[in-house]
C-alpha cells in the first residue's frame, strides 16, 4: 500500500523555524519525485518545493526561496522540508505528494499526484 506521512508541522513564532518530514512507503522511492505543497484557509493549494527521484533536481516557489530548503533520504525513504525565517503568512496544511521520474516546472499543479494526508504549520506573528 502506497502511503506518505507527514509530520513536524506545529505551532512556531515568526522568523522561528521547522522542519517537516514525508516518510514513503509502498513503492520504490528512489523513482518518484516529492513535491511539498500547502494550502491555507480560504486559498488554493500552492506548490512549494519538489525533488526529483534521480538528479536530486529542486523547485521552489518564489514565496519561499531562500528559506525553505528541499531534500531526500533515499535510505530513510524520507523527503524533508526545512522552513526557516518562517513568516504569518507560511501558515497553512502542508501536504508532500508524489508522482513517478522528475520534477517539472509545472509540478505545482500537483495534477495525478499520490497525496498525504497533511500536516499544520501555524506562524504567529
Amino acid at each position: 500500500e502506497v502511503q506518505l506521512v507527514e509530520s513536524g508541522g506545529g505551532l512556531v513564532q515568526a522568523g522561528g523555524s521547522l522542519r517537516l518530514s514525508c516518510a514513503a512507503s509502498g513503492f520504490t522511492f528512489d523513482d518518484y519525485a516529492i513535491g511539498w505543497f500547502r494550502q491555507a484557509p480560504g486559498k488554493e493549494r500552492e506548490g512549494v518545493s519538489c525533488i526529483s527521484s534521480s538528479d536530486g533536481s529542486t523547485y521552489y516557489a518564489d514565496s519561499v526561496k531562500g528559506r525553505f530548503t528541499i531534500s531526500r533520504d533515499n535510505v530513510k525513504n524520507t523527503v524533508y522540508l526545512q522552513m526557516n525565517s518562517l513568516k504569518p503568512e507560511d501558515t497553512a496544511i502542508y501536504y508532500c505528494a508524489t508522482t513517478p521520474g522528475v520534477c517539472s516546472a509545472s509540478y505545482y499543479l500537483g495534477l495525478g499526484w499520490f497525496w498525504g494526508q497533511g500536516t499544520q504549520v501555524n506562524v504567529s506573528s
